[in-house]
């Protein structure tokens, strides 16, 4: 079951300052979703998805969303929007380990 997915994957990840940990949660032909566990003062690069739409969860603690030139700390539980193009990242500014998922769909090339 997709809940016992998340809690395990939960459970294995565990960075270390300035570190980020991932597992894939889903993958399918149209969608993948992956867990992110960024540690303090970890970043994930922003990037941009040019025809995919991207949804960060955040599951637990507050995060730092970048997109385009602006930055909100979104704090579990939340859900962020970035549409198809928008250059995006997060970074963790706490001194707790902070996890989101982020959902891809559809995934590059499907379809």
């Amino acid at each position: 079951m997709a809940l016992e997915l998340l809690a395990d994957a939960l459970e294995d990840l565990d960075p270390d300052e300035g570190e980020v940990d991932t597992a894939e949660l889903v993958v399918t032909d149209d969608v993948l979703v992956k867990l992110f566990a960024l540690g303090p003062d970890a970043e994930l690069d922003t990037h941009e998805h040019a025809d995919s739409t991207n949804v960060f969860h955040v599951l637990d603690g507050e995060v730092t969303v970048l997109c385009d030139d602006e930055t909100e700390a979104v704090a579990a539980p939340g859900v962020v929007l970035h549409e198809r193009g928008d250059v995006h990242g997060a970074r963790n500014e706490t001194d707790e380990v902070v996890a989101f998922t982020a959902s891809l769909c559809p995934l590059p090339g499907s379809g």
